[in-house]
């Protein structure tokens, strides 16, 4: 590099990482980031390449809301470019920054006779990671894609889970959790679990299944836990987000990060007492550090935890014998109490003496219960007869946005069961609910309300 080049570099900073992470990443928190990698630009003065990215490719981006900072690594002569919005960008008008990069290499190639080699990485800005754990999963991931393109002669990479995880927050989704006051003979919506959702996915399985096998399955866990949890800015009630028992151990054995996850909590105006964790059943190794302990952190802030798919061979068995009084909630699927006494009598009674096994455990613990993926009448009687209050059923209520559930919170409250009732067995109603997937909405329009 010649020196004047060299001084111009070292006076304007872009030299330093630490400006870089200062200026770019700190400042950026909480927005989606993308990271350029430019290796072996040859055929042009660097600075001057550095004013073609300030120019033709930022036009080629076709974005007004756009931020650009830059380092310079002099071992490796690599320029490195973050590029992210001012404000938030919905998932419909997302950048396609590979696209941009990869016209902008064509076009600098045929009018500069120059040429160079890119990598492109995204990550939402996360809140628990610090800067530079942000800063080394981009580098990590440009220079994999890098070293991809150079191979397969492809500038294109899309990953959704990442499109989804830097998009609109306004694409999480909640199913709510009903519950039945039998004093007061009514029902109320008392939150629910937050997931991903919107136009991208509708439920974790194709997020998951869309997620390349070389990607830290745990590291995007957390992205979407953070995304949900922004996603419900002031929401009211119960809010309830999956994770696996491994990444609360991986992530959460480091103390500065749940304090962090729990400032971003306070900081969307959601009580801490509101929020619980859903405890997916995935084996976990914590011989290193255990999974009560990790929990306990969290539950000295005020959040709980649920055992999800709770059942009579459940691994979720093991969580709750370690975590004691921090589980909260049992979380039942109720297609294993479907046998009718007349049809096998054996796994009829097995079902209620595990029901009253779960109610022993839950008093034991003041815990509560609640009744998975509710989906016909004959169910929801058969529980409600034994006293199993709290229901997640598409038959009361379906899937919603957060940003509808938010709204319409006060008025999904104190439904009277007659009313209930009516609209799930009356035929015309019952098939309105079925496509509406909101009652309150079915029984409402019907002048039951």
């Amino acid at each position: 590099m010649e020196s004047s080049e060299n001084t111009q570099l070292f006076a304007s900073g872009l030299r330093d990482l630490e400006v870089f992470k200062t200026s770019f990443i700190d400042a950026n928190r909480g927005k989606p980031l993308f990271m350029v990698r430019f290796e072996k630009i040859q055929g042009i003065d660097t600075y001057a390449f550095i004013e073609l990215v300030r120019n033709d490719f930022y036009t080629g981006l076709d974005l007004d809301d756009i931020l650009l900072g830059f380092h310079y690594i002099d071992k490796s002569e690599t320029l490195i470019v973050g590029i992210a919005p001012i404000y938030e960008w919905n998932i419909e008008k997302f950048p396609n920054v590979e696209n941009a990069v990869g016209k902008f290499q064509q076009e600098f190639t045929r009018t500069k006779k120059a040429s160079f080699h890119f990598g492109v990485s995204r990550t939402q800005s996360n809140f628990i990671s610090d800067s530079e754990e942000i800063f080394q999963e981009l580098s990590k991931s440009s220079e994999k894609n890098l070293n991809d393109n150079l191979v397969r002669w492809s500038w294109t990479y899309y990953n959704k889970a990442n499109t989804y995880i830097s998009g609109s927050v306004h694409e999480a989704m909640i199913q709510p959790t009903v519950i039945f006051h039998p004093k007061k003979k009514i029902f109320s919506v008392k939150g629910g679990e937050v997931f991903v959702g919107g136009g991208a996915y509708v439920g974790y399985k194709d997020l998951i299944n869309d997620i390349p096998p070389d990607q830290d399955l745990n590291r995007i866990e957390l992205l979407i836990l953070e995304k949900l949890i922004i996603a419900c800015d002031q929401a009211p009630g119960l809010l309830k987000f999956n994770i696996s028992p491994q990444s609360l151990i991986d992530t959460f054995s480091v103390p500065a990060k749940v304090d962090r996850l729990h400032e971003l909590i306070l900081s969307k105006g959601l009580v801490t007492e509101n929020v619980r964790f859903e405890l997916v059943e995935k084996p976990y190794d914590d011989s290193e550090f255990p999974l009560k302990d990790v929990c306990e952190a969290f539950y000295n802030f005020g959040l709980s935890f649920a055992a999800d798919d709770f059942g009579v061979k459940s691994q979720s068995h093991q969580i709750v014998l370690d975590l004691g009084i921090m589980i909260k909630e049992f979380k039942l699927d109720p297609i294993s109490f479907k046998f009718k006494i007349e049809e096998d009598q054996i796994k009829f009674l097995d079902n209620l003496a595990f029901i009253d096994y779960c109610k022993r455990l839950a008093d034991n613990r003041e815990a509560v219960i609640t009744a998975e993926a509710v989906e016909d009448f004959d169910t929801f009687n058969f529980l409600m007869e034994h006293q199993i209050y709290q229901f997640q059923a598409n038959m009361l209520f379906g899937k919603m946005p957060i940003t509808e559930y938010k709204r319409d919170f006060e008025l999904l409250q104190n439904i009277p069961e007659d009313v209930l009732k009516e609209v799930l067995t009356d035929k015309i109603l019952a098939e309105k609910q079925k496509k509406s997937g909101n009652l309150y909405q079915v029984a409402k329009d019907a002048g039951l309300l």
